[in-house]
């Protein structure tokens, strides 16, 4: 998926295209039947605005050079433009006049490598997914419910899978903190209850999508699964070093016998995730070092309790593994409030007026044709330049 991973709930897949700006003749006015429309050339300048500024975002999403700061001014200034299609002038609560002046139409995730990173490159991944979050959860509750026409089952802006965006990026967030707090040594306990959570995460990830067409949801499910049993399989590892520095040698072998389980289910899953057809790119967790050192670490963990507990302890291994009832006190992620930025200053009375409210769309073209096919934005291919073992997949 994306920096987003599977699901690709990059914002470029549904941005959605402006209205075309008028033609301009001389100074931006046209003239009809000899006379000159007054105004003209402020709508046409918006319009003509609307669309550069938009293009502009477009092109950094897959633009390597871009930075979070480039990535903001860009949003920033084609939603101060966008502004003048939804609010009204006078900062009421009314909507502008121009809501409806014109249809829209954008690509569907589901019906339609990464690098490794340094510290401040994590920084900013952490930061980026929390605010994407803050935009899924935004469009949810401010804007989706004003829809003239309901989002129909399975669409990008239907709750479930807005909802589901949502609780994937503070995953996919929390991954970045995991990572973090093992590179830096924080104690097991921590590293634990982090790791349940996040799979608990994507569990309820993949409880939203199940009531969705399994043609279209079961890849994206599958890599929910995987990820639920992978951070499962690491709160066991880690809680069994916590149990064992507790002395409590035999549920500490119980609970890195269930991780082991677990590691290998996360394998067999990303198996059948890479066989498994459906929209979206097709991403190799397997494939990555922070993957494959789980489980070596299950691994020798595992031999050093069954040593210790034949040398020293001697303590019977429960049947049932440890039930785990983990509560991260830090690091867990919420996403962070998202506001549009004012409107823009180009918007005025006078711009608004230019617009000729008479000519809105008809409800019958609502629905593009199928020549007018909406391309999905293509996100490049990069290709990690070391292996530090932390990953964005």
């Amino acid at each position: 998926m994306p920096v987003w991973k599977e699901g690709n709930s990059s914002v470029g897949a549904c941005a959605r295209s402006p209205p075309a700006a008028s033609n301009r003749t001389g100074h931006g006015r046209k003239r009809l039947g000899g006379k000159q429309e007054v105004g003209a050339h402020s709508s046409g300048a918006a319009l003509s605005d609307l669309r550069s500024s938009r293009a502009r975002l477009l092109e950094l999403f897959t633009d390597l050079s871009c930075n979070p700061e480039m990535m903001k001014n860009a949003a920033d200034s084609y939603f101060s433009l966008l502004q003048g299609f939804i609010n009204s002038l006078d900062e009421s609560t009314q909507e502008s006049k121009l809501r409806y002046i014109q249809n829209f139409k954008w690509t569907d995730t589901l019906q339609g490598q990464v690098p490794s990173i340094t510290e401040d490159e994590a920084k900013e991944v952490h930061r980026s997914l929390k605010i994407a979050a803050g935009i899924f959860k935004h469009l949810k509750e401010s804007h989706i419910p004003k829809l003239i026409t309901p989002a129909e089952k399975g669409r990008d802006l239907e709750s479930r899978l807005i909802e589901a965006y949502v609780i994937q990026c503070q995953a996919e967030a929390q991954e970045v903190t995991i990572a973090r707090a093992i590179e830096l040594k924080h104690a097991p306990g921590l590293i634990a209850a982090l790791a349940y959570e996040t799979a608990n995460f994507y569990q309820k990830a993949d409880h939203t999508l199940s009531s969705l067409e399994p043609a279209y949801s079961t890849k994206w499910r599958k890599y929910l699964h995987l990820k639920m049993c992978f951070y499962t399989a690491y709160a066991y590892c880690y809680h069994g070093e916590t149990l064992l520095a507790s002395d409590k040698c035999g549920e500490a072998i119980r609970s890195l016998q269930e991780a082991e389980k677990l590691y290998a289910k996360a394998e067999a899953l990303c198996k059948e995730y890479g066989e498994t057809k459906g929209p979206g790119p097709t991403v190799k967790p397997s494939g990555h070092l922070f993957f494959r050192k789980l489980g070596n670490l299950v691994k020798n963990t595992l031999e050093k309790c069954q040593r210790e507990n034949g040398f020293i302890y001697f303590q019977k291994i429960p049947t049932e593994a440890p039930q785990l009832e983990l509560k991260a006190n830090y690091g867990l992620v919420e996403p962070i409030p998202f506001e549009f930025p004012p409107t823009s200053v180009q918007w005025t009375p006078e711009t608004l007026a230019a617009f000729d409210l008479t000519k809105r769309p008809k409800d019958d073209s609502t629905k593009p044709k199928p020549e007018e096919e909406v391309k999905p934005v293509k996100e490049p291919d990069i290709k990690p330049q070391k292996d530090t073992g932390c990953y964005i997949s």
